[in-house]
């Protein structure tokens, strides 16, 4: 099922937010209830690469986890917002460059840009208070979009990359050359909650890079939960209702 049939069967509606630099697209309902907080929930790298060697010429994910996520969070007072390039047709697609999935996919453009977006969809929510929730390389624009903001309340990832140093040194690859490091912006996190989830069988982006960013912190550090038996794509869309009921709500993340 396509992305925009999934969320039309939701009640869900796609729009395409115009910033300087990309088009971004974002989902959100239709009748978007009134909260004074918003739940922005960011998706990860999707498509970046076809193989080890050959990058992808559209990083739209196949699977767009963050997504589902977003339409399975039962307080409804959420939105789903896209890395620059993915969903997005053709004449859209303004400076899609594969650098902007690759090498530069946590960009200071792009992060000006989620940021750009992000004003966009809280201004419509009526919203004064934002969580941000990023899946894979979507925590890591949640991550550093927070850390320019004085309106989040709450920064929650799954499977977040956290540390793309690390990541990279780990998985002996290219590094992320032209991108920020949310590692590197933990003075400017430490006044908000965190709460990152990781997988225990997390093949892609392991508990350590959670673990190893948290350490990076003063008291009170970031909580991190390692789930057994998880892995970077299972099994979070069945356990996320449970969790956004009693993880965290509308003000930050219970301890």
């Amino acid at each position: 099922m396509t992305a925009e049939r999934m969320a039309s069967d939701a009640g869900w509606q796609r729009t395409i937010i115009a910033t300087e630099t990309f088009n971004i697209a974002a989902f959100r309902p239709t009748n978007l209830p009134h909260a004074t907080t918003l739940k922005i929930y960011i998706e990860g790298d999707g498509l970046a690469w076809l193989d080890s060697s050959t990058p992808s010429a559209d990083p739209t994910p196949r699977t767009p986890l963050a997504l589902k996520l977003a339409l399975r969070d039962p307080e409804r007072n959420a939105v789903y917002l896209a890395r620059p390039c993915q969903f997005l047709q053709d004449d859209q697609r303004r400076n899609c460059q594969q650098r902007y999935w690759t090498s530069h996919r946590f960009a200071p453009e792009v992060i000006a840009a989620s940021n750009t977006a992000i004003d966009v969809l809280k201004t419509e929510s009526g919203a004064s208070h934002l969580i941000l929730i990023g899946y894979s390389g979507g925590g890591a624009v949640a991550a550093l979009v927070a850390a320019q903001r004085h309106d989040v309340t709450a920064l929650v990832t799954i499977a977040g990359n956290l540390d793309h140093t690390a990541w990279t040194s780990g998985h002996h690859i290219s590094p992320l050359s032209g991108s920020l490091n949310p590692a590197d912006a933990t003075s400017r996190l430490q006044h908000i909650p965190q709460h990152h989830y990781v997988g225990q069988n997390d093949t892609n982006i392991s508990a350590d890079i959670a673990l190893g960013y948290a350490a990076r912190f003063k008291a009170p550090t970031p909580i991190v939960t390692v789930l057994p038996g998880f892995t970077h794509t299972c099994c979070w869309e069945e356990i996320w209702p449970r969790l956004v009921k009693t993880e965290f709500g509308l003000t930050g993340i219970a301890p």
